[in-house]
Protein backbone atom coordinates (compact mmCIF):
# COMPACT_ATOMS: atom_id res chain seq x y z
CA UNK A 1 0.00 0.00 0.00
CA UNK A 2 1.30 3.39 -0.78
CA UNK A 3 0.81 6.77 1.39
CA UNK A 4 0.09 10.32 -0.31
CA UNK A 5 2.45 12.52 1.02
CA UNK A 6 0.58 14.91 2.72
CA UNK A 7 1.74 17.84 5.28
CA UNK A 8 0.02 21.39 6.20
CA UNK A 9 0.11 23.14 2.99
CA UNK A 10 -2.24 25.73 2.27
CA UNK A 11 -3.56 25.06 -1.03
CA UNK A 12 -7.03 23.58 -0.19
CA UNK A 13 -8.41 26.58 -1.30
CA UNK A 14 -6.61 27.27 -4.44
CA UNK A 15 -8.01 23.31 -5.18
CA UNK A 16 -11.09 24.27 -4.37
CA UNK A 17 -11.42 27.41 -5.92
CA UNK A 18 -10.57 25.15 -9.38
CA UNK A 19 -12.88 22.53 -8.44
CA UNK A 20 -15.93 25.08 -8.15
CA UNK A 21 -14.73 26.86 -11.62
CA UNK A 22 -14.83 23.53 -13.43
CA UNK A 23 -13.23 24.95 -16.69
CA UNK A 24 -9.87 26.15 -17.04
CA UNK A 25 -9.09 27.86 -19.87
CA UNK A 26 -5.47 26.83 -21.41
CA UNK A 27 -3.79 29.62 -23.13
CA UNK A 28 -1.39 28.99 -25.62
CA UNK A 29 -1.77 32.15 -28.04
CA UNK A 30 1.40 32.69 -30.35
CA UNK A 31 -0.18 36.61 -29.97
CA UNK A 32 -0.50 37.53 -26.81
CA UNK A 33 -1.46 41.73 -27.69
CA UNK A 34 -5.15 40.54 -27.23
CA UNK A 35 -4.63 38.79 -23.87
CA UNK A 36 -6.08 40.93 -21.97
CA UNK A 37 -9.71 41.04 -24.32
CA UNK A 38 -9.87 36.90 -23.78
CA UNK A 39 -9.65 37.28 -20.04
CA UNK A 40 -12.19 39.42 -20.01
CA UNK A 41 -14.16 37.45 -22.50
CA UNK A 42 -14.39 34.36 -21.07
CA UNK A 43 -14.43 35.88 -17.52
CA UNK A 44 -17.76 37.66 -18.78
CA UNK A 45 -19.00 34.28 -20.19
CA UNK A 46 -18.74 32.75 -16.22
CA UNK A 47 -14.92 31.03 -16.79
CA UNK A 48 -13.25 31.21 -13.18
CA UNK A 49 -9.85 29.75 -14.07
CA UNK A 50 -7.06 30.82 -16.60
CA UNK A 51 -3.84 29.07 -17.18
CA UNK A 52 -1.32 30.41 -19.40
CA UNK A 53 1.46 27.92 -20.82
CA UNK A 54 4.97 28.56 -20.92
CA UNK A 55 4.61 28.34 -24.56
CA UNK A 56 2.89 31.88 -25.04
CA UNK A 57 6.08 34.00 -25.81
CA UNK A 58 6.99 35.85 -22.61
CA UNK A 59 4.19 34.23 -20.79
CA UNK A 60 6.22 35.10 -17.34
CA UNK A 61 5.90 38.56 -17.85
CA UNK A 62 2.17 38.49 -19.13
CA UNK A 63 1.51 36.31 -15.40
CA UNK A 64 3.14 39.09 -14.04
CA UNK A 65 1.17 41.79 -15.91
CA UNK A 66 -2.17 39.86 -16.01
CA UNK A 67 -2.32 38.39 -12.16
CA UNK A 68 -3.06 41.53 -10.35
CA UNK A 69 -5.68 42.80 -12.58
CA UNK A 70 -8.23 39.48 -12.98
CA UNK A 71 -11.58 39.46 -11.28
CA UNK A 72 -12.76 38.89 -7.66
CA UNK A 73 -12.36 34.72 -6.93
CA UNK A 74 -10.56 34.41 -10.59
CA UNK A 75 -7.71 31.27 -10.56
CA UNK A 76 -4.50 32.38 -11.96
CA UNK A 77 -1.67 29.39 -13.34
CA UNK A 78 0.69 28.21 -15.53
CA UNK A 79 0.82 25.65 -17.83
CA UNK A 80 3.76 23.48 -19.47
CA UNK A 81 6.02 23.74 -16.44
CA UNK A 82 8.28 21.30 -16.77
CA UNK A 83 11.40 21.79 -14.57
CA UNK A 84 11.69 23.31 -10.51
CA UNK A 85 13.77 26.64 -11.72
CA UNK A 86 10.16 27.35 -14.00
CA UNK A 87 7.84 27.00 -10.94
CA UNK A 88 9.98 29.81 -8.64
CA UNK A 89 9.46 32.08 -11.97
CA UNK A 90 5.92 31.55 -12.27
CA UNK A 91 4.82 31.73 -8.62
CA UNK A 92 6.77 34.76 -7.63
CA UNK A 93 4.73 36.23 -10.88
CA UNK A 94 1.73 35.60 -9.06
CA UNK A 95 0.89 32.05 -10.72
CA UNK A 96 -1.17 30.14 -7.92
CA UNK A 97 -1.13 26.69 -9.82
CA UNK A 98 1.13 25.11 -11.83
CA UNK A 99 0.09 22.44 -14.19
CA UNK A 100 2.63 20.50 -16.57
CA UNK A 101 2.12 18.00 -19.28
CA UNK A 102 3.94 15.33 -17.48
CA UNK A 103 4.59 13.88 -14.26
CA UNK A 104 7.96 15.26 -12.39
CA UNK A 105 8.76 14.67 -8.93
CA UNK A 106 11.06 17.64 -8.79
CA UNK A 107 8.05 19.96 -10.13
CA UNK A 108 5.42 18.53 -7.54
CA UNK A 109 8.49 19.39 -4.67
CA UNK A 110 8.83 22.57 -5.71
CA UNK A 111 5.42 23.52 -6.05
CA UNK A 112 4.75 22.01 -2.14
CA UNK A 113 7.53 24.13 -1.39
CA UNK A 114 6.08 26.95 -2.89
CA UNK A 115 2.76 26.65 -1.31
CA UNK A 116 1.10 26.41 -4.55
CA UNK A 117 -1.01 23.55 -6.55
CA UNK A 118 0.27 21.15 -8.41
CA UNK A 119 -1.72 19.41 -11.36
CA UNK A 120 1.18 17.20 -12.69
CA UNK A 121 0.10 15.59 -16.25
CA UNK A 122 -0.37 11.41 -16.35
CA UNK A 123 -1.62 9.13 -18.55
CA UNK A 124 -2.16 5.24 -17.22
CA UNK A 125 -3.34 4.51 -13.50
CA UNK A 126 0.31 3.71 -12.30
CA UNK A 127 1.25 6.90 -13.26
CA UNK A 128 -1.86 9.08 -12.24
CA UNK A 129 -1.61 7.48 -8.77
CA UNK A 130 1.91 7.86 -8.27
CA UNK A 131 1.35 11.23 -8.70
CA UNK A 132 -1.15 11.63 -6.47
CA UNK A 133 0.84 9.55 -4.07
CA UNK A 134 3.97 12.29 -4.53
CA UNK A 135 1.55 15.16 -3.61
CA UNK A 136 -0.43 16.28 -6.80
CA UNK A 137 -3.53 18.77 -5.65
CA UNK A 138 -5.35 17.80 -9.21
CA UNK A 139 -3.96 15.49 -11.81
CA UNK A 140 -4.24 16.34 -15.25
CA UNK A 141 -5.23 13.68 -17.57
CA UNK A 142 -3.58 13.95 -20.90
CA UNK A 143 -3.81 13.80 -23.62
CA UNK A 144 -7.59 12.84 -22.88
CA UNK A 145 -8.09 13.27 -26.74
CA UNK A 146 -7.04 9.40 -27.11
CA UNK A 147 -9.35 8.52 -24.29
CA UNK A 148 -12.65 9.73 -23.85
CA UNK A 149 -14.99 10.43 -20.51
CA UNK A 150 -15.18 6.05 -20.27
CA UNK A 151 -11.51 5.62 -19.47
CA UNK A 152 -12.23 8.50 -16.80
CA UNK A 153 -15.00 6.55 -15.27
CA UNK A 154 -12.62 3.66 -15.25
CA UNK A 155 -9.61 4.60 -13.67
CA UNK A 156 -12.14 6.60 -10.76
CA UNK A 157 -13.57 2.83 -10.20
CA UNK A 158 -10.62 1.94 -8.24
CA UNK A 159 -9.22 5.15 -7.48
CA UNK A 160 -11.54 7.51 -6.29
CA UNK A 161 -9.58 9.52 -3.78
CA UNK A 162 -7.60 11.09 -7.21
CA UNK A 163 -9.08 14.30 -8.20
CA UNK A 164 -9.00 14.39 -12.30
CA UNK A 165 -8.77 17.28 -14.40
CA UNK A 166 -8.79 15.54 -18.30
CA UNK A 167 -7.49 17.90 -20.93
CA UNK A 168 -7.17 17.72 -24.44
CA UNK A 169 -10.02 16.36 -26.84
CA UNK A 170 -12.09 18.76 -24.20
CA UNK A 171 -14.71 20.75 -26.34
CA UNK A 172 -17.61 23.36 -25.53
CA UNK A 173 -20.51 20.41 -25.92
CA UNK A 174 -18.56 17.16 -24.54
CA UNK A 175 -17.35 19.24 -21.55
CA UNK A 176 -20.54 17.46 -19.00
CA UNK A 177 -19.40 14.60 -20.40
CA UNK A 178 -16.00 14.83 -18.50
CA UNK A 179 -17.73 16.41 -15.10
CA UNK A 180 -20.54 13.36 -15.21
CA UNK A 181 -17.41 10.60 -15.20
CA UNK A 182 -15.79 11.82 -12.61
CA UNK A 183 -13.99 14.90 -13.49
CA UNK A 184 -13.64 17.65 -10.61
CA UNK A 185 -12.99 20.17 -13.64
CA UNK A 186 -12.01 20.35 -17.31
CA UNK A 187 -9.14 21.92 -19.13
CA UNK A 188 -9.83 23.16 -22.56
CA UNK A 189 -8.17 25.21 -25.04
CA UNK A 190 -9.09 25.79 -28.92
CA UNK A 191 -12.55 24.88 -28.72
CA UNK A 192 -13.27 27.85 -26.42
CA UNK A 193 -10.63 30.03 -27.33
CA UNK A 194 -11.25 30.25 -30.72
CA UNK A 195 -8.41 31.57 -32.93
CA UNK A 196 -9.98 32.93 -35.88
CA UNK A 197 -12.71 34.98 -33.49
CA UNK A 198 -9.56 36.01 -31.33
CA UNK A 199 -7.90 36.77 -34.64
CA UNK A 200 -10.77 39.38 -35.96
CA UNK A 201 -11.24 40.77 -32.80
CA UNK A 202 -14.92 38.93 -32.16
CA UNK A 203 -14.56 38.39 -28.34
CA UNK A 204 -18.42 38.10 -27.89
CA UNK A 205 -17.60 34.62 -29.60
CA UNK A 206 -15.22 33.68 -26.62
CA UNK A 207 -18.13 34.88 -24.36
CA UNK A 208 -20.77 33.14 -26.09
CA UNK A 209 -18.80 29.77 -25.59
CA UNK A 210 -17.54 30.36 -22.02
CA UNK A 211 -21.98 30.85 -21.46
CA UNK A 212 -22.12 27.28 -22.88
CA UNK A 213 -19.74 25.61 -21.43
CA UNK A 214 -19.86 26.83 -18.14
CA UNK A 215 -24.08 25.91 -18.55
CA UNK A 216 -23.12 22.50 -19.28
CA UNK A 217 -20.99 21.78 -16.50
CA UNK A 218 -23.36 23.19 -14.04
CA UNK A 219 -26.13 21.01 -15.97
CA UNK A 220 -23.74 17.99 -15.89
CA UNK A 221 -23.41 18.84 -12.05
CA UNK A 222 -27.41 19.14 -11.18
CA UNK A 223 -26.72 22.58 -10.70
CA UNK A 224 -28.45 24.32 -13.61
Amino acid sequence: MTTRTTDARNTTGIVTALEHAGIVAVIRMKDPARLRAVVDAIAEGGVRALEITMSVPGAVELIREIAPTLPQGFVFGAGTVLDADTVARVVDAGAQFVVSPVFRREVIDACRARDVAALPGCFTPTEILDAWDAGADIVKVFPATALGPSYLKDVRAPLPQVKLMPTGGVTVENAGDWIRAGAVAVGVGTSLLDSEAIAAGNFAVLREKAERMVANVREARGQA
